[in-house]
């Protein structure tokens, strides 16, 4: 007489949920192109039937995950100049509305390439509205795109800005822009401020990155708090990586040191998922046991391949299955 596999201690156990993941599609309607240094292809058009392919992989599966992780820059910046922003975000949204679960979108520079922070509060790409909590407003000043959300008991993720101190989507009569001139002006003296630095530990000063003022990284402190209290696992994703072993050096938030100190301040932190670099880039923080994941960008992902993933999650560990040249991946939880 056969064993049940719910009787069978053997038989593998279902996750608890999923999830599923992609970075960069920088979609426009315009022929292929090269990254700022013309050194990596941009396939911009196919970028698309990238994102259709994750979208319908989703929707077809057995177990749908229970949301979708956008790690941002869902649109070329070069749409901005041809008149095209609002017609290539609709195009990808109109793909995502096909898709059956929530998605929580993350700001990357290009969402401010095309449009102010204003414009993004409230928009189909503020999915702040999916919130358990997120920090509190300043009156007279655009939100912290920040928040946090709970998918499962025992699990939250948190959702974090990385150009909340950027001279990108603010007016320039601003003091958020001028604060961000003057620390960026501290390190890089180029005329063009998408130029790194010479310094290799300067490198990240450039306009395309930003970083977490001081109310952002004092309400994370609080969420972490609580989420120690409840002995929660808690996953950071953000568009900027914050750790220097998991990306080159060039892609790193502004004050990543800062943000890492906070993360390794509390033990709940089990995972930090970033996109930007479009290289995928791994690091396991030894002193925290803090998975830091940079997550390969569709963008330059050639079009007979993919770029998305897919990530279980257990009560010990996430486990990532990628499709096409994102790699797999298990994340014990040490």
């Amino acid at each position: 007489m056969g064993t049940s596999s719910a009787m069978d201690p053997c038989a593998p156990q279902p996750p608890l949920f999923t999830f599923g993941l992609i970075a960069d599609v920088q979609y426009a309607d315009i022929d292929d192109g090269f990254n700022f240094t013309r050194t990596r292809r941009r396939y911009y058009r196919s970028s698309l039937q990238l994102l259709k392919n994750a979208l319908r992989s989703w929707s077809e599966s057995a177990v749908k995950p229970a949301f979708i992780l956008q790690l941002g820059d869902l649109i070329d910046g070069f749409n901005k100049p041809r008149g095209a922003s609002q017609r290539a975000l609709d195009a990808v949204l109109r793909e995502f509305a096909s898709c059956p679960v929530r998605v929580h979108h993350v700001w990357g520079n290009h969402e401010f390439y095309n449009f102010s922070r204003s414009e993004l509060v409230g928009s189909p790409l503020d999915s702040s509205p999916y919130a358990d909590s997120r920090p509190s407003e300043v009156p007279g000043q655009d939100p912290i795109y920040a928040y946090q959300f709970s998918p499962f008991p025992g699990f939250t993720f948190v959702v974090l800005d990385g150009y909340d101190v950027s001279l990108l989507g603010r007016q320039e009569s601003s003091e958020q822009y001028n604060n961000a001139m003057n620390l960026i002006k501290l390190y890089n003296n180029n005329e063009d401020l998408n130029c790194p630095p010479e310094l290799e530990c300067h490198s990240r000063f450039t306009m395309f990155n930003g970083g977490y003022s001081r109310e952002q990284l004092d309400w994370l402190e609080s969420v972490l708090s609580a989420a120690d209290e409840k002995q929660e696992r808690v996953t950071i994703v953000s568009h900027l990586p914050v750790h220097p072993y998991s990306t080159d050096s060039v892609c790193l938030a502004w004050n990543y040191e800062d943000l890492l100190a906070v993360i390794r301040s509390h033990s709940c932190v089990v995972c930090y998922m970033a996109g930007h670099a479009h290289d995928a880039g791994y690091c396991l923080d030894q002193d925290t046991g803090v998975h830091h994941l940079t997550v390969d960008g569709v963008i330059e992902t050639v079009p007979d391949s993919d770029a998305y993933g897919t990530v279980s999650v257990y009560a010990d560990r996430m486990v990532l299955v990628g499709k096409g040249r994102m790699a797999d991946r298990v994340l014990l939880f040490l």
